[in-house]
C-alpha cells in the first residue's frame, strides 16, 4: 500500500503510503480522511455565511447531514453502475476506503436530498444551492488529493515538468491496454502521465476563490449554483478528455457528456435570468418561523447592506410578534365594546323595573302624601 511517486522533470520523488493510520485494527486510509477534511471545511464555509443568505444555520444542519450521506450513496452508486468491471460481492460494493466515488453521483444525490429536507425544515431551496455550490469547491479540491494517494484519476502521457509515474500508474496502465486501444487511446505505461487529479483541485480552489468574491454581487437566488456548474462543468469536460479511467456509455464519457448539458444548461439560464434581474437589487429573506405568529412572516435586507446579526434579528422578530399581537388586540376592541354596549343599555331598564316595583308597594302600603291631604280637605268640606 505503498507508492514510490516520480516527477521526473521536476526531479521530485515522493514515498506515499495509503493508509493514513490504525484505529481498532482497522486501516483508516488518506483517501477517507481527505474526503472528511474537504467536507469540514465545506460545513465551516456554509455556517460562515449561511445568515448572508437568509439561511437559519440551526436548521441548514439537517438538510447538510442528510444531504452528505446521499452524497456518499449516489457517488458510489453512480460509479458501481457504471464501472466498466463487475464486483465480485455486495462488499466490495460498499467499500468506498480504496476509492470509486463518482463526483456527479455525489452532487446529484446531495442536491436531490437537500431539496427535499430543505422543504421538510423550510429552509429555502435556492439559497441553500449557492452556498452548498461554494462548499463543495471546496470539498472538491482537498478531497481530489485523495486520488493522488491513491495514484488514481491520472491521464494520459505527457512530457510536461509535471509529469507522474509510480508502480500505481504502471500497473493500471498495462491491465487497461486492450480497453484503451479499443477507445482509440494509446498510452505507454513506463512514462509519465497527465496529473489530472492536480488540474482539477486548482481549478476547484480557483473557482472557490472567485465565486467566493463574486456572492456580494450576485443578482438572484440560485445565480451562484449555475456559475458552478459553468465552472466545473468546463473544467471537467477538459480534463476528462485527458482520463484513462472514463466511465463510459458506447462510445462516449459519461462524465464529458454531464459537464457538456451542465455547461450549456446553465450558462444560458445564467445569462437570461441575469438579464433579466439587472438593475435590481436582490433582496435577502429571512423566513420567521415563530409559533407565535399567524402565517408566514419574513425579514428582508438589500444585497449590500450589512447583514443582520443574531441579536437584530432576533429583536426584528420580537417586534413582528409585537405588532401582530397589537393588530389583533386592535381588532378584538370594537367586538369587545359592541359587546358591553348592550349590558350598558339593560341597566336602566333594570333599574327602572326596581323603582316601578317600589312604587307599587308605596302604593300597596301606604297613601302618598298628597293622597292623605286630599282626604282631609273632602272631610272638611263634609263638615
Amino acid at each position: 500500500m505503498i507508492y514510490h511517486v516520480s516527477f521526473p522533470g521536476l526531479g521530485l520523488e515522493l514515498t506515499v503510503n495509503r493508509v493514513a493510520f490504525t484505529l481498532f485494527g482497522i486501516n483508516i486510509y488518506w483517501y477517507g480522511v481527505l474526503i472528511a477534511l474537504g467536507l469540514m471545511l465545506g460545513l465551516a464555509y456554509a455556517f460562515a455565511h449561511a445568515r448572508s443568505y437568509g439561511i437559519n444555520s440551526d436548521r441548514m444542519v439537517d438538510v447538510i447531514l442528510v444531504a452528505t450521506v446521499c452524497a456518499i450513496i449516489g457517488g458510489r452508486a453512480f460509479y458501481v453502475l457504471t464501472a466498466p468491471f463487475e464486483y465480485e460481492s455486495l462488499w466490495q460494493m460498499l467499500d468506498i476506503r480504496l476509492g470509486g466515488v463518482a463526483i456527479y453521483g455525489a452532487v446529484i444525490g446531495a442536491f436531490l436530498s437537500g431539496a427535499v429536507m430543505c422543504r421538510v425544515r423550510r429552509v429555502r431551496v435556492l439559497p441553500m444551492f449557492d452556498v452548498a455550490a461554494v462548499g463543495f469547491l471546496i470539498g472538491q479540491a482537498v478531497g481530489r488529493w485523495g486520488n493522488f494517494v491513491n495514484q488514481e484519476a491520472f491521464g494520459t502521457n505527457t512530457t510536461l515538468p509535471w509529469g507522474m509515474i509510480s508502480e500505481g500508474t504502471t500497473a493500471y496502465l498495462q491491465s487497461v491496454q486492450a480497453t484503451l486501444a479499443a477507445q482509440g487511446i494509446v498510452v505507454a505505461p513506463n512514462l509519465p502521465v497527465h496529473p489530472t487529479f492536480l488540474y482539477e483541485s486548482l481549478w476547484c480552489f480557483l473557482g472557490f476563490v472567485l465565486l467566493w468574491a463574486y456572492q456580494r454581487r450576485r443578482k438572484f437566488d440560485g445565480e451562484i449554483l449555475l456559475l458552478y456548474l459553468v465552472w466545473y462543468g468546463a473544467e471537467r469536460f477538459v480534463v476528462e478528455g485527458l482520463r484513462t479511467d472514463s466511465l463510459m456509455v458506447g462510445p462516449f464519457r459519461i462524465s464529458q457528456l454531464i459537464a457538456a448539458a451542465c455547461v450549456i444548461v446553465a450558462g444560458g439560464l445564467w445569462l437570461y435570468l441575469r438579464r433579466r434581474n439587472k438593475g435590481r437589487p436582490l433582496a435577502v429573506v429571512w423566513p420567521v418561523l415563530d409559533k407565535r405568529l399567524n402565517g408566514p412572516a419574513s425579514i428582508t435586507w438589500t444585497l449590500g447592506e450589512a447583514t443582520p446579526s443574531e441579536e437584530e434579528l432576533k429583536r426584528r422578530t420580537e417586534e413582528l410578534v409585537a405588532a401582530q399581537t397589537g393588530s389583533r388586540e386592535e381588532a378584538a376592541g370594537p367586538a369587545a365594546a359592541g359587546a358591553k354596549a348592550p349590558e350598558a343599555a339593560a341597566a336602566p331598564a333594570c333599574g327602572t323595573d326596581e323603582q316601578a316595583a317600589g312604587t307599587k308597594e308605596d302604593s300597596g302600603g301606604r297613601q302618598p302624601p298628597q293622597g292623605r291631604a286630599g282626604a282631609e280637605s273632602g272631610r272638611e268640606s263634609e263638615q
